[in-house]
């Protein structure tokens, strides 16, 4: 049986992820995909590698991630808060060096909903004197 060392969630915008870490050599696999097949821009997979090269665990863990809702950017977060909020659990050690990075807070950040007689948020419908 496969035993979890850590599990964390993250969220951002509206994306939730469930990241899982097991032993192994260093396999990021999102929903059953392989990090650089899931999120086809570099920036997005160096963004959930972050906390790994911080820790310097890269090839310590295999991590298996859950995410769902939101888009790319918000999904790359999500999984970025949720992997250090796991490796906290493997190692309290971790904790300072990745709270000093900015990736155990959670990013509050939402879309602003949209208002009744109102175009958008903010955004008013045209104004007509005459």
């Amino acid at each position: 049986m496969i035993k979890n060392l850590g599990i964390g969630t993250g969220r951002r915008k509206t994306s939730v992820a469930r990241v899982y870490i097991r032993d192994g050599s260093g396999k990021v696999v999102i929903n059953g995909k392989e990090l650089n097949t899931y999120f086809t821009m570099g920036e997005h997979a160096y963004m959930v590698r972050q906390p790994l090269m911080v820790t310097a665990s890269e090839n310590k863990y295999d991590i298996l991630i859950n995410v769902y809702g939101g888009g790319v950017n918000g999904q790359a977060g999500a999984c970025r808060h949720g992997l250090a909020r796991a490796l906290c659990q493997v190692d309290e050690g971790n904790y300072t060096s990745l709270r000093s990075n900015g990736f155990l807070t959670r990013d509050p950040r939402m879309v602003e909903r949209k208002k009744y007689g109102q175009a958008g948020a903010r955004r008013r419908f045209q104004f007509s004197k005459r």
